[in-house]
């Protein structure tokens, strides 16, 4: 809760720009925790209600615990036929989840999008806000890897 109470501190002066706490929030936890948003409420007097009408608005926010690495396959209609279909098939066989779910280590969480507005480079992946255009079914386990040896690497394997 210390870093809540930073977060707060900064905005409990200024006219309160709410989006901004709550994405502040959601880089250090990487979600917003109810108990935080209870909290937030409270401290800044607002209600809970108003909080969680802009939370669950914003694609951004998530009210569940994400991965480590977020990972999206946009689903748009250039990625779409350019292969985004298998692309996500190859990406769910080799993490062992599905849309919208975070492997159970807490390393990745999968998302589609329906369009990242970067059809050029279609089928598109980002993954950690990197974009990775024009990949490919046999590109997916490269990909991937190179985001498992940078865990292993911080974690000293």
């Amino acid at each position: 809760m210390e870093n809540i109470e930073k977060i707060i501190k900064q905005y409990k002066e200024k006219e309160i720009d709410l989006i901004q706490v709550l994405h502040n929030i959601q880089n250090d936890f990487n979600y917003l925790p109810q108990d935080v948003l209870i909290h937030l409420s409270k401290a800044l007097h607002i209600p809970l209600s108003r909080i969680y009408s802009i939370a669950t608005f914003y694609a951004a926010f998530s009210l569940v615990p994400r991965g480590k690495h977020l990972c999206t396959v946009c689903m748009g209609t250039a990625c779409h036929v350019r292969g985004a279909p298998a692309v996500l098939s190859r990406i769910e066989e080799l993490l062992g989840i599905k849309p919208g779910e975070t492997t159970t280590d807490n390393n990745f969480t999968l998302e589609t999008v329906n369009c990242l507005g970067a059809c050029a480079l279609a089928p598109i992946v980002v993954i950690d806000g990197e974009y990775h255009g024009q990949t490919t079914v046999n590109k997916v386990d490269k990909l991937l890897e190179k985001y498992v040896r940078k865990e292993e690497k911080t974690k000293g394997i």
